[in-house]
């Protein structure tokens, strides 16, 4: 379907001569010199020198604690994430111990600002279960017959186009807008897994399966029982997508995704637009995508290393992906380090804990050797190579992507998933934008280019 129309126009996608000559002139006027971002002290990126953010905003959702201050004196500390000031790894405590799922609880948490009790649990995933049938024609028309190769852009299509099946998609007042959000949190798992089912059936020629979400079932659980063929999975490999789901969930106001949730709401606009553009964001590589290149650095590093437990080996190795001579030669260890946290991510502290149980599981022990491995040398290569203002420890995408290839979730999913936790936090983030009376977000930007005559078409 789709390759019959890129083949019918086919001079409409080449890039031609013309375009290359245009796309220079592009880059030749678009460039900056680098010292005006120094002489006019402007925070690129909205950080600091020493990578810490700049004050944007105030936030009651959550809190990510890298640093103690001590006497006058600011050091590093274990990283801690709090969700309306609970410690995440006590929320995953908790609902490990009583044996259930936690993210609709993290749900609950995050928009309303409270842990639920027993009853507000039971209504919390009652009313998810309601919302999570779409319209009748839905899958066939919008999914089936427009299938893309990016599951990320097919989810964007969807979300957008479901402002058509609202009634009152417009109204911003925070009843509607939960409405919706709480629509949303629900059909994103059915959109994700829909889309991957269309993209594989029509891209990888596999068979069309499409099986109804499970009102019984957990986010988690109807995530599997969706995806997979035969609609089984085993209990541990729900409750590690259960906890991926949890520790994705939300990650402060300040990250690119949740910040672009506070600028588009800020203009007013409706929550399909603001969830999409969300989206976007997270699609790009240095967002939503390191894991699916954490993955690949192994499967490389799996190949060319004889001896997974030779330390020296694996080393070496490590110090030529930083100098580029190997994988993607772009000179990074992926899944180490993080704009904020320095001696440790406590995302990542809480997936290690129980990947090892499913490595285990899957047969795949070595494998998680090897990243225990990595984990600990690749911060002395990092500290041996390179200049760096503080320390490294590895986050979470070290262990997600290793989760998700241990579940058997198409690479193609990996992002997906991770927007499929987040929109609980854009959600608590759109509502917290709508209810604090604020102006439209518009920081500065300063011209630097210089003033010049208008020169008349025949003279140029």
């Amino acid at each position: 379907m789709q390759n019959e129309y890129l083949l019918q126009n086919e001079n409409f996608f080449n890039i031609t001569q013309e375009l290359l000559d245009l796309s220079a002139l592009c880059e030749k006027n678009g460039t900056i010199d680098k010292s005006l971002y120094f002489k006019h002290d402007v925070k690129r990126g909205l950080r600091d020198l020493n990578g810490k953010g700049v004050l944007a905003g105030l936030t009651e959702i959550s809190e990510i604690c890298s640093s103690v201050t001590e006497n006058g004196v600011t050091k590093p500390c274990d990283g801690k994430l709090y969700y309306r000031g609970i410690d995440v790894e006590d929320i995953v405590r908790g609902f490990i111990a009583d044996n259930r799922f936690g993210y609709e609880e993290v749900v609950y948490l995050l928009l309303f600002g409270d842990l639920p009790n027993s009853k507000q649990l039971e209504r919390i995933k009652e009313l998810l279960a309601t919302y999570r049938d779409l319209p009748q024609s839905f899958p066939r028309d919008i999914i089936l017959k427009a299938p893309s190769t990016d599951i990320m852009n097919g989810l964007a299509r969807s979300v957008l186009t479901l402002y058509s099946y609202d009634p009152n998609p417009d109204d911003i007042s925070i009843p509607n807008v939960l409405r919706q959000c709480l629509q949303l949190i629900a059909l994103f798992p059915v959109l994700s897994v829909y889309c991957y089912r269309a993209y594989s059936h029509y891209y990888l020629r596999d068979s069309l399966f499409i099986h109804a979400p499970n009102p019984e079932l957990s986010t988690a659980e109807n995530i599997l029982y969706m995806l997979r063929d035969d609609s089984k999975y085993t209990a541990l490999e729900a409750k590690l997508l259960d906890m991926s789901l949890v520790l994705h969930a939300e990650h402060g106001g300040g990250n690119n995704s949740s910040f672009t949730t506070h600028v588009v709401s800020s203009s007013g606009t409706d929550t399909y637009s603001a969830m999409a553009a969300a989206l976007g964001s997270l699609k790009g590589p240095k967002h939503g995508g390191a894991n699916i290149k954490v993955v690949k650095m192994f499967n490389d590093m799996q190949q060319n290393i004889s001896d997974y437990n030779d330390e020296d080996e694996v080393k070496e190795y490590l110090r030529k992906i930083l100098h580029g001579e190997v994988f993607d030669k772009a000179g990074l260890i992926y899944g180490m380090g993080h704009a904020v946290y320095s001696i440790s991510d406590p995302r990542a502290r809480v997936f290690k804990e129980f990947v090892e149980k499913l490595s285990e599981e899957k047969g795949r022990t070595e494998e998680f050797r090897l990243y225990s491995l990595v984990e600990r040398l690749a911060p002395e290569v990092i500290a041996e190579e390179r200049k760096i203002y503080k320390g490294v420890s590895a986050n979470v995408d070290f262990y997600s992507g290793f989760v998700y290839s241990m579940l058997d979730l198409p690479t193609q999913l990996y992002t997906p998933i991770f927007a499929i936790a987040r929109i609980a936090g854009w959600s608590a983030h759109r509502i917290e934008e709508l209810v604090n009376p604020s102006k439209i977000i518009r920081p500065a930007y300063m011209n630097v280019h210089k003033r010049d005559g208008y020169v008349p078409l025949n003279e140029r």
